[in-house]
């Protein structure tokens, strides 16, 4: 069969260093789970345990630090550096941002355990010993626990690190540039690759065993609702069908249309959701319940930080299927979550990125599991007369059984399996996105096939783990995986560290003590300077006059002294800057350039006010090669501009001969703006 002769192949973008192991580990680790599910199952459960039992505190000391350094960085003076270059403004609003974090960050898991862990909590023989109100508080203490800030706190650090680095330094939207503090250009071999193989296996088995969760809680509701008669393999097959495909395309839209707008459906969904169990549910039990358990909490913050349980022997096993496997399903997530929210993160503040991630998601979880959870709590204690305690081993139709002790529970189960499917959809293309980035090292060409490809291999896998049992094989592989990412993550500490060190002192240096103040030879022509607006002519005739001028007259001496530098002049821009090129280092440009300025009207109609026509005005600005921000120079003579540019070429060499500084003035990542 003879092609179209407009027919084109497209052109893959795998960088198959990493692609290729991946799949191999992937796609074996996979069949080994079919072929072998109990075996591969017991061999991993062992490893598992050994782990949570004897390396536990591993795990609450690294979601400590991760804690600890986030709020640090909160209150900190780094706190206003931006996640991009000074100059940058975020891509998304406010409410979309939240919405495609959370909706990547919690997805399906929200649905599952909100009725779910709370009951479990509650039943649990941890507790039995408790009085049943003590057990009541402590089922909404522990899911607080495990849904609240400590959880946001490990995809928060990974989503930091990876807008930092990629915005502000220029490096690949990968898990290896995190640690180019350290590694420096060992970053682009072996290393890294070991590194985005780790992530890309991760997040592939993250997204797979919560897709497997999710079809068999959506095939559940679909189920009691008399959508479909039963619960075998053909039936999840048709749901991971529809639900994949729309997935694929979602992602093949990209962020802005797809992703975006399914995340703020979901949120809105959710929202009405919430409010319609909580009007139709025991309000003021709920409300009440609320407000106590978030200063429970607060109270309880540090105990439940720090608490080992080493001195309640039996509540040990809970802690350990509990709080631990918790912190390590968190960490195994947090590469993909973490690149996801650094997609979309660009030009925020650490400070707003931070307050935004720890605060907002950890407060609506508190909201959702407390009106969710309790009701169900309530229900079961005044209402079902335990019949909901008893179905704590069936996790997948619990959510639905409670719906069926509430008014209008037919329409609420159907808006459920909505929002199921909505974050079953969310989390698959935003998982088939960040898989993609993972395997081309974050190309922008990627063609269509390749999210295809994901789709297609995520629903194959997911579908035959579920039918063979070995799903439960693989969440326990991925559990493992996470010992030694939380390691990798404490370095992502380190690394992140030394460079806002390096940042800040960076942006914060004075210019050099040679700076010479103002005399007052020129008295009468700044006065004059200052008393007028300029018109955009008159900036135009400064920038060809004085700068131009001062800018050959310092190339001339500077290529005499035998340095070579260029003048650069843009009249369609109204912009000139002198360069002088290095080799390693960034490029020194100091430029100037038209700037407008907006001014209040009341000093058009004030009559002791310099004239004024309109409330434009026009000045020159200097700018960098640094994203420094630059200053007014309307005032400045040609040989006090000759001047103002050494004094930026002193401080330049100063900078980038201190060794601390090498990470940050390197040619291959420093902004450079002409």
């Amino acid at each position: 069969m003879d092609l179209p002769k407009n027919f084109s192949r497209p052109k893959l973008t795998f960088d198959y260093g990493v692609t290729v192991p991946s799949l191999i580990f992937i796609i074996g680790t996979c069949l080994l789970s079919v072929i072998f599910p109990t075996m591969v199952n017991s061999l991993l459960t062992d490893v598992k345990n050994f782990i949570f039992v004897d390396l536990n505190w591993i795990y609450v000391w690294c979601v400590t630090i991760f804690v600890v350094f986030l709020v640090f960085l909160l209150f900190s003076k780094y706190g206003k550096i931006k996640l991009g270059p000074n100059e940058s403004t975020p891509e998304y609003s406010f409410f979309s941002w939240i919405s495609m974090l959370f909706a990547a960050g919690m997805g399906i898991g929200l649905m599952y355990f909100s009725v779910a862990e709370p009951m479990q909590h509650y039943s649990t023989d941890a507790f039995s010993q408790s009085h049943i109100i003590s057990r009541a508080k402590n089922a909404q203490l522990y899911t607080f626990f495990h849904w609240g800030i400590h959880a946001w706190a490990i995809y928060g650090l990974v989503g930091l690190c990876l807008a930092y680095f990629t915005y502000r330094y220029r490096l690949p939207l990968s898990l290896r540039s995190c640690l180019y503090p350290l590694l420096k250009e060992r970053v682009n071999g072996k290393w890294g690759d070991v590194i985005d193989i780790f992530a890309l296996c991760s997040t592939f088995f993250g997204i797979t065993t919560t897709l497997g969760f999710g079809v068999v809680q959506i095939n559940s509701g679909l189920e009691t609702l008399n959508i479909l008669p039963g619960t075998g393999a053909i039936y999840q097959f048709m749901i991971v069908a529809v639900l994949v495909s729309i997935a694929v395309f979602s992602a093949t839209s990209g962020v802005d249309k797809g992703v975006r707008i399914l995340s703020n459906i979901n949120v809105v969904a959710v929202v009405v959701l919430l409010a319609i169990i909580l009007i139709l549910g025991p309000t003021v039990y709920l409300i009440g319940s609320f407000t106590y358990g978030l200063g429970n909490y607060i109270n309880n913050f540090f105990d439940l930080t720090f608490n080992t349980h080493v001195y309640e022997e039996k509540t040990l096993p809970w802690f350990y299927n509990w709080t631990i496997l918790y912190w390590a399903w968190w960490i195994s997530w947090s590469p993909f979550v973490g690149l996801f929210i650094a997609k979309i993160s660009k030009g925020r503040t650490i400070r707003e990125f931070i307050a935004a991630v720890l605060i907002i998601p950890t407060l609506f979880n508190f909201l959702w599991m407390s009106v969710l959870g309790n009701s169900a709590i309530w229900i079961d204690l005044n209402v079902a007369n335990g019949a909901l305690g008893n179905l704590v081993s069936d996790p997948d139709a619990l959510m639905f059984r409670f719906l069926e002790y509430l008014p209008f529970s037919d329409i609420l189960s159907v808006a459920v399996v909505c929002i199921i499917m909505i974050f079953f959809v969310t989390s698959a293309d935003s998982g088939i996105l960040v898989m993609d980035s993972i395997s081309t090292k974050n190309s922008s060409r990627s063609p269509k096939v390749q999210m295809l490809f994901w789709g297609i291999l995520l629903a194959a896998l997911a579908l035959m783990l579920l039918n063979a049992g070995g799903l439960q094989a693989l969440q326990t592989m991925t559990l493992i995986t996470a010992l030694p990412f939380a390691i990798i993550m404490v370095l992502f500490v380190v690394s992140l560290m030394k460079a806002l060190v390096i940042d800040h002192a960076y942006y914060e240096k004075g210019l050099s003590v040679s700076t010479v103040p103002w005399s007052g030879e020129f008295w009468r022509q700044r006065l004059k300077t200052i008393v007028s607006f300029k018109t955009e002519e008159s900036v135009k005739k400064f920038i060809d006059e004085e700068a131009l001028a001062a800018f050959n007259d310092l190339r001339d001496e500077l290529e005499a002294n035998g340095i070579i530098a260029e003048v650069h002049y843009i009249e369609d821009s109204k912009r000139v800057y002198l360069e002088i090129r290095h080799d390693i280092v960034n490029d020194f440009i100091y430029g100037v350039k038209c700037e407008k300025r907006i001014v209040s009207e009341y000093m058009v109609d004030d009559k002791n006010l310099p004239d004024l026509e309109s409330n434009v005005t026009y000045f020159p600005k200097t700018y960098f090669g640094d994203s420094r921000e630059g200053y007014d120079v309307q005032y400045f003579t040609k040989n006090e501009l000759i001047s103002d540019v050494l004094k930026h070429y002193d401080r330049f060499l100063k900078i980038i001969a201190d060794r601390s500084n090498e990470m940050f003035v390197s040619n291959d990542n420093g902004p450079q703006v002409k």
